[in-house]
């Protein structure tokens, strides 16, 4: 029997948004190796499979990535039908790219199956339009946080004039928003700080480029969250569903919670 391994994308959270492919991979799958994030109710589409908890999250202690490789090749070999579950898109800082390549490199046949990043599904469940005609021509999502402690060129994507999506990014923001102005963006650029994005529990948190770290300590800010820079983040295609769980300048944090 050929050895093949699906890694599949989540989503950010609700289960509602994973695709009709991750769903079928899952009803197929004798073993699921999934990641911290994702949400427990997406194992009700695989309730045969031997679910193994493998998670990675920063500040944590976390399961080696050599581990989860062997993991996936020695299923893979016995011929069990694996998944690799991560949140969000695989390969959106999931390390799908690399996973894809070390099985590749040792036989086993890979398919990617897409989730909804979080950056998108927040901003979306913010009423935040990435790219609006005569705004925001592009969006760059970007991670904070690097493996080899390599340093983002902030000043260079506050010149791009895009959208920036930036993950892993709470406890640098003081990195960023001195990057950032340095690199000539403007001190009023709104700024949304989305957290846990689209879960019941979602949390919002609008300010500005100057106030964002200020605000955001206000706001009690944790990971997993995102930003959204860019002027678009002061705009609103709807009315925001989750009204009582946003917070603006001015108001006690408590306000923005349930």
């Amino acid at each position: 029997m050929s050895a093949k391994v699906w890694l599949v994308g989540a989503g950010p959270g609700d289960p509602e948004l994973l695709t009709l492919k991750a769903v079928r991979a899952l009803r197929e799958a004798d073993v699921v190796l999934i990641d911290d994030l994702v949400n427990d109710a997406v194992l009700e589409h695989c309730p045969a499979a031997r679910v193994i908890s493998v998670g990675k999250r920063g500040g944590c202690r976390s399961t080696p990535q050599a581990f989860i490789h062997r993991l996936m090749l020695r299923y893979a070999r016995h011929g069990k039908c694996v998944v690799r579950l991560k949140g969000g898109d695989p390969c959106i800082f999931g390390r799908g790219g690399e996973e894809a390549q070390w099985l590749r490199e040792h036989g086993v046949e890979v398919e990617l199956v897409n989730g909804i990043t979080a950056g998108l599904a927040g901003a979306t469940q913010c009423a935040i339009p990435l790219t609006l005609r005569g705004v925001a021509r592009g969006v760059t999502l970007v991670t904070a946080h690097t493996q080899d402690d390599s340093q983002v060129n902030w000043q260079a994507l506050a010149q791009s004039g895009t959208t920036l999506v930036v993950y892993m990014g709470v406890a640098k923001l003081s990195e960023i928003r001195e990057q950032l102005l340095a690199g000539g963006m403007t001190a009023d650029m709104p700024v949304a700080m989305i957290e846990n994005a689209s879960l019941p529990h979602q949390r919002e948190c609008r300010s500005d480029l100057t106030a964002m770290e200020k605000d955001a300590q206000a706001f009690e800010l944790k990971s997993p969250a995102i930003l959204v820079i860019g002027r678009v983040a002061a705009s609103s295609a709807a009315q925001p569903s989750r009204e009582e769980n946003v917070w603006e300048p001015g108001l006690p944090a408590m306000q923005a919670t349930r």
